[in-house]
């Protein structure tokens, strides 16, 4: 009997065997960590990618995805941040102990857990009390749902928000029963299904989407426990109700005008939520970091990066 590989196998693999040159040089990245606050599997390493030099910036990825997404952005952002790219509990190459409990309540307890542990494990700026000073987040479709909650949990450790086609905002969590889950995952796993959600959530599919998205669409389902976790996540409910209200602190949104995932009536909704804060990118679906990486790294750097630290001139 052939045995699974572990996640740390597959993403081995997937630096060295991924046809997107992208996708293969963020996997050689990352590390793993232990999570001693966090109760489940606190023994387990957990996956994060860390790349880059300067202020620290946290991104945060959508539904059934990995840290992968953010293959074309990480390398544009990383020229004047430090990014930590974690998969999210319960999905991507995370641990999946048998018996753990999936859905928001255990992706927020990792994030603060990690955000727990990022002072020893990163040089981070800390204030005159040697309090670390709160970071930046970019959260993407579930991603964005997860930053905002995220925010009001931990509210110290928050500086800034960037939402990408942010998911999740509005409505109230309904779990599917267990038969239900259990068919909507394996209906997520059939290849025709991955190509078409592929190709749904990019502007351009003609031009933009080939072997190569799709392999990296896929790649985390061969993870141990997939299949499992996700339908107990859809059981949970997952993000929902997560716009309001809104966390204290910068927020910004960016808007793909061609949006097919969430749609006229998802943008409804940010744009209600939002208001001026919400700009919408032409020749952009609902993946922006993936969709138009430059403008996404250049509103970032205009409209959140903190200005930098000026000594003032001695007067005379």
């Amino acid at each position: 009997m052939t045995v699974p590989p572990t996640a740390e196998a597959l993403v081995r693999q997937a630096a060295t065997s991924l046809q997107d040159p992208q996708g293969r040089q963020l996997a050689a990245q990352m590390r793993w960590w232990t999570l001693p606050d966090l109760e489940v599997s606190s023994q387990a390493p957990w996956p994060v990618v860390v790349t880059g030099d300067g202020p620290p910036l946290l991104l945060l990825h959508g539904f059934d995805s990995s840290f992968l997404e953010f293959r074309r952005l990480a390398p544009l952002l990383a020229e004047d941040h430090t990014l930590v790219i974690p998969d999210l509990h319960g999905f991507g190459f995370t641990p999946r102990p048998d018996g753990a409990s999936y859905g928001p309540d255990r992706v927020l307890d990792h994030l603060e857990a990690l955000l727990a542990v990022l002072p020893s494990a990163l040089p981070l700026p800390a204030s005159s009390d040697g309090v670390p000073a709160p970071i930046g987040v970019i959260g993407a479709s579930m991603g964005g749902a997860v930053a905002l909650a995220l925010a009001r949990r931990c509210p110290e450790r928050i500086e800034r928000l960037l939402l990408l086609d942010p998911a999740g905002l509005d409505g109230q969590a309904r779990g599917l029963p267990a038969p239900l889950a259990a068919l909507g995952v394996r209906f997520l796993s059939l290849p025709w299904v991955r190509r078409g959600l592929t190709r749904t959530a990019l502007a351009d599919p003609k031009n933009r989407v080939g072997p190569a998205e799709d392999e990296i669409a896929s790649w985390h389902l061969q993870a141990p426990g997939w299949a499992e976790s996700l339908a107990k996540f859809a059981g949970s409910g997952g993000f929902a109700g997560c716009g309001a209200p809104l966390p204290a602190l910068p927020i910004s949104v960016l808007w793909g005008e061609q949006d097919r995932v969430l749609g006229p009536s998802g943008r409804r909704v940010a744009e209600a939520l939002f208001g001026e804060a919400l700009l919408c990118l032409p020749d952009c679906g609902h993946l922006p970091h993936l969709d138009q990486p430059k403008l996404v790294r250049d509103h970032w750097r205009q409209v959140h990066a903190p200005a930098p630290h000026r000594t003032p001139t001695p007067q005379p």
